[in-house]
């Protein structure tokens, strides 16, 4: 065989496992993404898979973490900087950053995907960044914010207010972009979360082994989830039936009953654990643990764990509702189909090309129904078990809401060919 040829051969061959290599590491379901507080960077792991497919530099100390509905875009905030970094799902990259103010801490997308709130401690306000233009469009005054709820209705977000001597959960008109009031807190206000229906916000304070539930229709605080030590994020998850609550001292994700706030049982992760995030079927938690450099895996249905190792100090995660691809976003299944469950629609959000048809089905004990805002005709009633499609022939969003129940919402996003 001649030398020129052999060479030849193994150029090809060589790029062809470069090639694999490349293949192997593409994400094949929808990812969740990582902060790594002491490392600044984000590690992304494929949920298909379970692996880190990659680690993505970022601003100093990621602090607040939050997806759009679309899966495309992801933002971090940086404690250590004054920058937002925008990632780019589809490649994975910092795309831009935006510099909303010293030391910004949490971070939440409206249901929409059209508004960022991003809580800036450091300068004591909450910034509006427009997400089409990456453009800071308003700020509301709220002192050392920490964290931001926002109700799946889009409306108005709670804010942990941590001023000595003054803590607070301020509420805030998302439409108007001004604070309306503040409850008054005894001790300082760490996370806050809304639960998948709007129902209750669930909230911890320093110190207190328990989860505080609060009424939104009263802003009382109306039960109490008790824990073991240091809890810090509590929620109930679209689609599931139980509530969940990472506590940091014992290193557990504690399940709890959300009708009664009874605690149900404890399923052990790692060291120091810090937050947590569901797949879009509730299937699925991870739980960051911030002392281990891992994230725990728990199947909701059984209980089993799996361990996946991350970058140093993992604090805030998020997942994707949708899988990215190198183009338009997809949805999570092949099939676009809506869920009407638990007084929402799941995914809420949904991405077509034009030609396409979504079906919606009434998975709810509850009869709920469509109205569309483009003004295209939509059901009256659909009772549990019914379903109902829609075909797309023009490019554009699509808005929508449940007409027996207006504050669920929901959109289409149709592409151009």
């Amino acid at each position: 065989m001649p030398d020129n040829f052999r060479f030849v051969l193994a150029r090809v061959l060589l790029g062809a496992l470069f090639m694999l290599a490349a293949l192997g590491a593409t994400a094949a379901g929808p990812k969740a993404y990582v902060g790594n507080f002491n490392d600044n960077t984000v590690s992304v792991i494929d949920t298909a898979s379970g692996a880190v497919v990659a680690t993505v530099p970022v601003a100093a100390g990621p602090h607040g973490m939050a997806a759009t509905p679309d899966g495309r875009t992801v933002y971090v905030s940086g404690d250590g900087s004054s920058t937002v970094s925008v990632i780019d799902a589809s490649a994975d990259k910092v795309a831009r950053t935006i510099d909303v103010g010293k030391t910004p801490h949490g971070l939440a997308v409206t249901p929409d995907g059209r508004t960022l709130l991003a809580a800036v401690y450091g300068e004591d306000r909450i910034a509006f960044v427009d997400t089409a233009s990456q453009a800071i469009v308003a700020t509301v005054p709220v002192a050392k914010p920490h964290t931001i709820a926002v109700r799946p209705d889009g409306k108005v977000a709670y804010v942990s207010s941590q001023e000595p001597g003054k803590f607070a959960l301020v509420v805030v008109d998302i439409p108007t972009r001004a604070a309306l009031r503040s409850i008054a807190l005894e001790k300082p206000p760490r996370d806050l979360e809304f639960g998948a229906d709007g129902a209750a916000l669930y909230f911890t304070l320093a110190s207190v082994n328990a989860v505080q539930v609060l009424d939104p229709a009263s802003d009382k605080i109306v039960g109490q989830i008790t824990t073991g030590a240091s809890p810090h994020i509590a929620s109930v998850f679209r689609g599931a039936t139980v509530g969940t609550v990472v506590v940091q001292g014992p290193g557990e994700l504690l399940l709890f009953n959300p009708a009664t706030n009874a605690p149900l049982r404890s399923i052990a992760v790692g060291k120091q654990p810090h937050w947590m995030a569901a797949t879009s079927d509730a299937k699925s938690v991870y739980v960051t643990n911030e002392g281990s450099n891992d994230v725990t895996v728990v199947e909701m249905a059984t209980g089993q764990t799996r361990t996946i190792a991350v970058g140093k100090a993992p604090r805030k995660v998020v997942i994707q509702r949708v899988a990215s691809g190198g183009g338009a976003a997809k949805t999570a299944t092949a099939d676009p189909k809506v869920s009407i469950a638990n007084f929402a629609f799941a995914p809420e959000a949904v991405t077509i090309a034009v030609g396409d048809a979504v079906t919606w089905t009434n998975d709810d004990a509850a009869p709920h129904g469509l109205a569309f805002k483009d003004g295209a005709q939509g059901t009256g009633s659909l009772l549990p078990g019914a379903n109902f499609s829609r075909t797309y022939d023009k490019p554009g969003t699509y808005d929508y809401v449940c007409a027996v129940h207006p504050f669920m919402t929901g959109k289409v996003i149709v592409r151009a060919p």
